[in-house]
């Protein structure tokens, strides 16, 4: 795939690993094959995807490379284990092509979604039988300073500082793009 697209449109400047998949299932009732499946979509597709950009990039002399990573390369939950190791993987593989490729002008830089409002999330948001908001929902905007789910635009402002010349000189992170949530404890009860 790359090869054709070097051929026929020319070096890829920009990649974003963006594929990613969840098995919310408690760990020790994951089959290993499940676990091998978010593992293979969310840490070794990116590591196959890069690794292929990467010499042409080091032959331009620039490249960025954004991996989607996700609050969960920070913080576990129950039956996200899978997604969870993958996702934190997929930070220190950021971190590691950084120390690798650095000295090619070649930034590798994450971005770690918050909860995002998208038709996958939209069970966990609806209103229930009796009018109430979702115990997941309520859950979530609780831990956000924000106070609320973010939107895919949310995630637009990032992408394009790490792809632009704006992050020449911001290497290895990962900007999480929670509203808050990282840096947020929690109200007193």
């Amino acid at each position: 795939m790359v090869e054709d697209i070097e051929k026929n449109i020319g070096v890829i400047d920009i990649l974003v690993n963006n594929a990613g998949i969840i098995r919310r299932i408690p760990m020790c009732e994951m089959d290993v094959e499940d676990f091998k499946c978010v593992i293979d979509v969310d840490l070794t597709a990116p590591f196959i995807v890069s690794k292929a950009v990467i010499p042409s990039m080091i032959k331009k002399g620039h490249g960025k490379i954004i991996n989607i990573c996700s609050m969960m390369s920070e913080l576990g939950r129950e039956t996200v284990s899978a997604y969870a190791a993958a996702k934190g993987g997929l930070k220190m593989l950021t971190k590691n092509i950084c120390s690798e490729y650095g000295a090619y002008n070649i930034q590798c830089n994450g971005i770690g979604p918050g909860y995002i409002a998208t038709p996958q999330t939209a069970p966990l948001r609806e209103l229930q039988p009796d009018g109430e908001r979702h115990p997941f929902d309520r859950f979530i905007c609780a831990k956000t300073p924000a106070n609320r789910w973010g939107i895919p635009d949310d995630l637009i402002g990032p992408a394009v500082f790490l792809a632009s010349d704006a992050s020449n000189f911001v290497n290895g992170q990962v900007l999480y793009v929670d509203g808050g949530i990282l840096a947020y404890i929690g109200k007193q009860p």
